[in-house]
């Protein structure tokens, strides 16, 4: 039994739907008095019993036990089932991209071409990831972009500030050698 009723779908061992299990209980109204008299008029209704010929359903604890030891997954089963699904996927994807293939620079019934994005150029798929990196290389581009130094008086302060950082390093280095003179581990040869 199936959580919900349609045809019966062959499913596959590892992958496949929630089969409920348990026992289970149904009640039929009917809405009028013949509903039931062609009810009762059909030949093959066999009912559902708790036992089967071969003995009784597992319940309890056997019915748990028998659950732990199934949830337990045949790894070498599990990789043949990925194993058919992936070359049913490869498969698929070829014949898809032959029928691109064929299709290719063959006008439709209007006379338009259908463009894909394989060929020497091909375009960027818009997700969310290759649009946030375009916006980030555009802003980067914009960022490099901006003058700095746009006017003169800009250009001269940049150089004096930089002249002045120069000098400070050169004091700072000049104290130091002083410094290691002193304790005459200076020896520049």
């Amino acid at each position: 039994m199936l959580d919900k009723p349609g045809p019966s779908v062959k499913g596959r061992s590892y992958f496949n739907q929630k089969i409920i299990k348990g026992f289970r209980v149904a009640y039929i109204v009917f809405s009028n008095v013949s509903g039931i008299k062609k009810f009762r008029a059909t030949k093959n209704c066999t009912p559902w019993v708790i036992s089967k010929k071969d003995g009784l359903v597992k319940a309890g604890i056997h019915k748990w036990i028998e659950d732990y030891e199934n949830s337990f997954t045949d790894v070498a089963a599990l990789q043949a089932e990925i194993d058919q699904y992936m070359q049913n996927y490869d498969k698929k994807v070829t014949k898809e991209e032959e029928k691109a293939k064929e299709n290719e620079g063959v006008p439709d019934e209007e006379g338009w071409i259908t463009v894909t994005r394989k060929g020497r150029r091909p375009g960027l798929a818009r997700t969310e990831a290759i649009n946030l990196r375009l916006t980030k290389k555009e802003a980067k581009k914009r960022a490099q972009k901006e003058l700095l130094n746009f006017y003169a008086w800009q250009h001269h302060n940049k150089k004096k500030e930089h002249l002045a950082e120069l000098r400070k390093k050169f004091e700072e280095d000049k104290q130091k050698i002083a410094l290691m003179r002193t304790q005459r581990r200076f020896r520049p040869y």
